[in-house]
């Protein structure tokens, strides 16, 4: 299986942000790096209307997407695959993939955590199994869950290589 660690956590609690430091930290490193982002509205890229999915209605296996800057490759989950198996398969070359989202999935979990007015809940450590917790805000978390500030990229960084390794 392919080494991977989820980073889980409410709408806007800064997943994103915390990713886009966190991948040139790992690969000044030596690690290459990759992503995958956990997105249920996926199908609105490849609406039905779009070519790309008439061509996938018509019987294409898979539809590469070709911009001037980047690429989608798009193909139906006909299969009972697991989504560790198809990210093993699609980035056995690399090193560290960093997941955002996937709270249910088989990777460890790192929690971001921002309280706001959309989020006055407590982090869903506790409920979800969490190695750490990355906030700023005062929070009570179970015991074996570690706290880290979103500002200790190194430390988050070091967590990453302990739990891939």
């Amino acid at each position: 299986m392919v080494r991977a660690v989820s980073f889980i956590g409410h709408h806007n609690s800064g997943k994103t942000r915390l990713l886009t430091q966190l991948i040139p930290l790992l690969s000044e490193r030596g690690y290459r790096v990759g992503s995958v982002k956990h997105a249920p509205h996926l199908e609105l890229l490849d609406a039905r209307e779009s070519d790309s999915a008439q061509h996938r209605a018509a019987g294409a296996d898979r539809v590469l997407l070709v911009g001037a800057t980047s690429s989608a490759l798009f193909w139906s989950n006909r299969t009972e695959e697991d989504v560790a198996a198809t990210i093993t398969r699609l980035f056995s070359g690399l090193d560290i993939v960093l997941v955002e989202g996937l709270k249910s999935g088989p990777f460890p979990k790192i929690e971001v955590y921002r309280r706001s007015h959309h989020v006055p809940r407590e982090p869903l450590a506790g409920q979800v199994d969490v190695r750490a917790v990355i906030t700023d805000d005062p929070v009570a978390l179970p015991d074996d869950v570690d706290l880290l500030s979103p500002g200790q990229l190194l430390d988050i960084a070091d967590l990453v290589e302990s739990l891939v390794g």
